[in-house]
């Protein structure tokens, strides 16, 4: 099965699960390898806590790697939520340690997250360009990421409101913000963790992954944004059957924040 690179654990505020059980899971699907990424979200307020004691963090993962070397190839990173105001300490961070691979990832906008109510009542009619718009000025402001994350992540949660987003709709700016990480040699996630929630598609769609590809893109990592066990690698053959079909003939995975490619 195709190594796992977005994988969350009780590091996350949104997660209570063991890395020991998502080390677990990892082998009894039969994965070489997997790369943690737990939240680090710096300076927003929201009722969970976002933000990630890195030394703490990097201690216990590090001794799992350890532990695990001659079983499995543990990787460690973080999903890093972008923000122009966060840039100096982004850039700290990835500086400072030694990360195999960074997620940036757009989880507020104008300080709310698209997960609740509020965004929707705050936003207006606006919710989805404020998103991309949002995600378009802070790929341009940061350096300090590998790989997009699930780029259509807002879709997940507008579709219970009522609200339908297709790449159609928005693709002069999702064109721009495909142009800016093919130009920077960011990646582009394939995050099947919507599959898991009752979606149809990954995230991004289809539509925008063969996009991406018509448009030169290569560099694409692919994760399950497991929250529990039960949801890691979820998807993962065929989404993988789909991506080759879309053109894809490999996959990217991240050692010391270089890319290394594997085929589909």
């Amino acid at each position: 099965m195709y190594i796992d690179s977005h994988i969350h654990t009780g590091f996350s505020g949104d997660s209570d699960t063991a890395p020991e059980l998502q080390i677990k899971q990892a082998l009894a699907l039969g994965m070489s390898g997997i790369c943690f990424t737990d939240h680090d979200d710096h300076d927003v307020v929201s009722d969970v806590d976002f933000g990630l004691d890195i030394p703490r963090y990097l201690e216990k993962m590090r001794a799992l790697k350890e532990e695990y070397a001659d079983r499995l190839d543990i990787r460690i990173g973080i999903e890093s939520g972008l923000q122009e105001k966060t840039v100096v300490y982004q850039d700290g961070t990835a500086d400072k340690y030694a990360f195999d691979f960074i997620i940036g990832s757009i989880h507020f906008v104008d300080g709310l997250d698209p997960y609740y109510d509020e965004y929707y009542h705050h936003i207006g009619d606006r919710y989805y360009t404020a998103y991309y718009e949002t995600m378009l000025s802070c790929i341009k402001a940061h350096d300090a990421f590998d790989s997009l994350g699930h780029l259509d992540y807002i879709v997940r949660y507008g579709k219970k409101y009522g609200l339908e987003c297709s790449y159609k709709q928005y693709s002069d700016i999702i064109d721009t913000i495909l142009k800016e990480i093919i130009t920077r040699g960011k990646a582009l996630e394939c995050n099947t963790g919507g599959l898991a929630r009752g979606l149809d598609e990954p995230n991004p769609c289809y539509d925008i992954l063969k996009r991406y590809r018509e448009m030169g893109g290569e560099l694409l990592t692919l994760g399950s944004d497991a929250h529990t066990p039960d949801t890691l690698g979820v998807c993962f053959d065929q989404v993988g059957e789909r991506l080759k079909d879309i053109g894809f003939r490999y996959y990217t995975i991240y050692r010391g924040r270089k890319p290394e490619m594997l085929p589909l």
